[in-house]
């Protein structure tokens, strides 16, 4: 996730001088509302800069910290979150949500016992809130007080018997205390009440490979693998399985697998680098660890594993080269010296060889005298005491080893994750918690918008998205910028956003001069639609529509905006639990699906207009009209992906489940892979 850098600050102060020569008095409520939209739809740079002009405008108030404070976590600045929720706090000590987002950055940082403090107190004025009571959990487990733990999640069972999390986490939790009945027990009511749930059957398998059932725990990754076929860590941890029932065959599949979903995998470059040297293929096992050692370039055990591949494929320089790093980290690691001798004496340097054999016969005499008086021997050091590094008695007939464990006399086994780290994968999205506090995602497909910037996807479908209109439009020239159309918007970084404010002004000067120019209304309505200042978006979008009633590409932007605010409008009603007025909705649904009319009136051929008010009408639940439109769409761009994507989820909405994999299957063809992930749930059993 991108950090703020330094050139922010600069953009922060450049965003001052801007608003201190627009106003010397701005309107923080209008500010704040801007930054609040930024933040929801993800722009969390662009909208750290709304929420300091309105702490420097006034700076008492306790709402722009708190969403300063929200937009820093989701770009891990922890520390400044924190520190903006103790000024918001300061300000208003019944902030409910301050306590959580609070306790969240003290919990990423380390402090625990101030984050349990801080969910105790969000607590006292909501007991049973799921999120305060999952995250004081898992403090707890980080601060290895499994008992309280345990109390915790009890009580949040109590509250909440179908919060499937809350037992995966309890399980995790009898599984550190060595409880494995009650840990199976946890994670099997889990996939009880989700069974399309894929980290229970991977935390299962865990469990069932630490148990030496390897074949059921297969049977679990493989499920998981079938739900979630992108993650890697499940391929791993399969192959692990697999490597200890001896199918070494399997277990190659499987990092082969991870090496499509990424090339740069370190763990499984460096098991299947194991596997391929076990197997005889020495070249492709050097290649493996090649790129373990460029990406970890302290990887010794990679280093010394590379040695013993170039001795057997006679690069004995290259050999020697590598056990001379590996000898330099570990000076008491007696047969790298060994091998390095007869490496040496195939190199004709007799000397050399002796010298490093005579060498490793010494050392080897004096670390034996000093295991007699009890010292503990590592390749690194002689220690007085058992140490952490120290090698356990239990260990030698295991086949793997931890990726923090360095010891080097375990340089060919595969590698595992640490628990440690699988408690933080498990753990790091409930510890975030819902920071923007959306709706419930909707499966749907976004709306499709027409502006400057989108995120890079991994297949281009830039050809399947030409668009006539847009690309007329785009000959004339009259922007600054190419338009494209996208349902995918990126976040702008600072200097985009620096841009864009620039832009406003000289469109706004050249309204000044002539107020009647359309196109200026309509690239300072992109601006500001980019900027998140959506109601001023909507006011050039309506002055543009005044002007040139037949302007099809601003009703589609405009619809698009107030779709946009009535989303918000939502969170901001479930937020302070009131009731928005019925008829204020209808009527902003109305102005929307009015839009969408004119565009389709004035361009049939436009196909995003016909998709976004399919989402319209489905989301109202009119699911044949929503198909109908989606229909549209397909039969004028009969490659539009997302079109046979949300008519698929739609047609299975109504029971038409055939047609709907059809459409869905149509849908991965294109390139969205989310599609097969859905196929394989509906079809399951």
């Amino acid at each position: 996730m991108k950090r703020i850098e330094k050139k922010t600050f600069l953009f922060i102060l450049l965003c001052i001088s801007i608003f201190s020569s627009v106003s010397a008095q701005i309107n923080t409520n209008r500010v704040l509302t801007i930054g609040k939209n930024a933040f929801y739809f993800e722009d969390y740079i662009l909208s750290i800069q709304y929420f300091n002009q309105v702490i420097k405008s006034k700076p008492y108030l306790a709402e722009p910290y708190l969403y300063r404070a929200m937009a820093k976590l989701n770009l891990d600045d922890y520390k400044g979150a924190e520190n903006d929720l103790t000024l918001c706090l300061q300000r208003n000590p019944f902030l409910i949500h301050a306590y959580l987002y609070r306790g969240i950055a003290r919990q990423y940082t380390g402090n625990l016992e101030s984050a349990i403090k801080d969910y105790d107190k969000g607590l006292e004025f909501r007991p049973e809130d799921k999120q305060m009571l999952i995250n004081k959990g898992i403090a707890y487990v980080q601060n290895k007080n499994y008992d309280s733990a345990l109390v915790t999640l009890d009580l949040l069972i109590k509250y909440q018997p179908k919060f499937v999390q809350a037992y995966l986490t309890r399980g995790s939790i009898y599984s550190e205390k060595g409880d494995t009945l009650k840990a199976l027990a946890d994670f099997n009511k889990s996939i009880e009440l989700d069974k399309y749930f894929a980290p229970s059957y991977g935390q299962r398998a865990m469990l069932l490979y630490q148990m030496g059932k390897y074949k059921d725990a297969s049977t679990d990754f493989t499920e998981a693998i079938r739900l979630e076929p992108k993650q890697i860590g499940y391929y791993i941890n399969r192959g692990l399985v697999r490597y200890y029932m001896n199918d070494l065959r399997g277990a190659m599949t499987d990092y082969d697998a991870v090496m499509i979903l990424d090339a740069n995998n370190t763990i499984a470059r460096f098991n299947r680098g194991l596997l391929r040297e076990q197997v005889g293929d020495v070249y492709r096992a050097i290649e493996d660890f090649d790129l373990v050692i460029k990406n970890e370039p302290d990887n010794f055990m990679a280093i010394y594993n590379r040695a013993i591949l170039n001795n057997e494929a006679r690069n004995y320089r290259n050999a020697v080269t590598d056990l001379d790093l590996v000898l330099e980290e570990y000076p008491y690691f007696v047969p790298g010296y060994y091998f390095r001798s007869e490496i040496k004496r195939a190199l004709r340097d007799a000397k050399g060889a002796d010298t490093d054999y005579w060498y490793a016969y010494d050392l080897e005499q004096k670390l034996r005298k000093e295991k007699e008086k009890g010292k503990i021997i590592t390749g690194k050091a002689i220690l007085d005491a058992p140490d952490k590094d120290a090698k356990p008695e239990d260990d030698k007939g295991k086949k793997t080893r931890e990726k923090s464990d360095k010891d080097i006399e375990k340089f060919n086994r595969l590698v595992v994750y640490d628990r440690e780290d699988e408690i933080k994968s498990s753990y790091k999205n409930e510890i975030r918690g819902r920071v923007q506090d959306r709706q419930v995602k909707v499966d749907l497909q976004p709306q499709f918008v027409i502006t400057y910037y989108e995120k890079t996807e991994d297949i281009d479908r830039t050809a399947a998205r030409y668009d006539k209109t847009i690309s007329d439009f785009n000959t004339r020239m009259v922007l600054k910028m190419q338009l494209k159309a996208t349902n995918n918007e990126a976040a702008l970084t600072d200097l985009q956003a620096e841009y864009h404010f620039k832009s406003i002004d000289e469109y706004s000067l050249i309204i000044d001069r002539n107020p009647n120019d359309v196109d200026a209304y309509f690239g300072r309505a992109l601006d500001f639609m980019v900027l998140q200042d959506l109601s001023e978006a909507i006011d050039d979008y309506n002055k543009v529509i005044a002007l040139n009633p037949d302007f099809s590409l601003a009703y589609f932007n405009r619809a698009v905006v107030r779709y946009k605010l009535m989303e918000i409008e939502d969170i901001n009603d479930n937020r302070s639990q009131t009731i928005d007025p019925i008829n204020k909705r209808s009527h902003n649904y109305e102005l929307i699906m009015q839009d969408y009319a004119t565009v389709i009136q004035h361009i049939p051929d436009f196909v995003y207009a016909w998709f976004n008010r399919g989402n319209l009408l489905g989301l109202q639940k009119d699911y044949k009209a929503a198909i109908s439109d989606y229909n549209e769409a397909i039969e004028r761009n009969p490659e539009f992906a997302e079109a046979f994507y949300n008519r698929g989820l739609t047609r299975l909405s109504i029971g038409e489940t055939q047609k709907g994999i059809a459409d869905l299957s149509r849908a991965g063809e294109l390139g969205m892979a989310d599609a097969y992930s859905i196929i394989k749930k509906m079809t399951a059993d």
